[in-house]
This record gives C-alpha cells, sequence and structure tokens, in this order.
C-alpha cells in the first residue's frame, strides 16, 4: 500500500508496464507481441525512474547498514532450492528420487528464508540500537 499519492503513482505504473511486459512476452510470436513488449518495458523502465525519484523523499532508513554478505548468503539458498526442486524432475526419471530431490529442494530453501535470512536482518535491527 503506497502512502504518498507519488508511491501510489509509481505503484500502479510499474504493476501496468510489468503487466503489458507479460502479455508482450506471450503473445510475441503475433504481430502485436513484439510492440506491446517495448511498450511495457518503456513503461516499466519510466516507473523505476519515478521510484528514484520518490526515494530521497522518504528521509533516512531507520535501520543501519549490515554486512551483505548472510543477506546474499540466504537468498542465495533459497533460489537454489528452487533450482535443485524443478532441475530434480529433469534429471531423475522415478517418482521416488523425484520427491526425494523435491524434498531436498525444498529444504534447503527453507533454510535460506527461515534461518540465514531472519539472521542476517536481526544483526542490525531497531529494537537493539
Amino acid at each position: 500500500m503506497a502512502a504518498t499519492t507519488g508511491q501510489g503513482r509509481g505503484f500502479t505504473t510499474f504493476l501496468i508496464g510489468l503487466l503489458i511486459t507479460c502479455v508482450g512476452i506471450a503473445y510475441y510470436s503475433t504481430g502485436m507481441g513484439k510492440p506491446l513488449l517495448a511498450l511495457g518495458l518503456v513503461i516499466f523502465a519510466v516507473s523505476l525512474f519515478g521510484f528514484l525519484k520518490i526515494k530521497p523523499l522518504e528521509g533516512k532508513t531507520p535501520m543501519k547498514p549490515g554486512a551483505g554478505a548472510m543477506k546474499l548468503i540466504g537468498a542465495f539458498l533459497a533460489a537454489l532450492g528452487w533450482v535443485i526442486t524443478l532441475y530434480g524432475m529433469h534429471v531423475v526419471d522415478g517418482t521416488t528420487g523425484r520427491l526425494i530431490l523435491a524434498l531436498v529442494g525444498i529444504a534447503v530453501s527453507l533454510t535460506g528464508m527461515l534461518y540465514v535470512l531472519p539472521a542476517a536482518f536481526n544483526k542490525n535491527a531497531i529494537w537493539k540500537a
């Protein structure tokens, strides 16, 4: 939910640009797909520049900058879990093997999301100041 009119306008432009880009990708092989993709990308870029314009108006962020390595490791683990799950279906032919790889992928993803990322963000939490 947007707090100001500028944020709401930027978010709406972002969603419309993203929607038109997705429609352009879906219908890329047709006559209208390429222009819709280009239009969507232009609207998407305009919304991103609008977000950069709004950012200085928000003031100083309350969270101190922390080490980004733990955050990157957590995000990497969350993405790696999905990669393991999705590519496990193409690597293994049997149902049992696919199930095991899916469970391993879910476990890796949950480890990144529920263990590593919260620990990284709670190092410099506002309430610890």
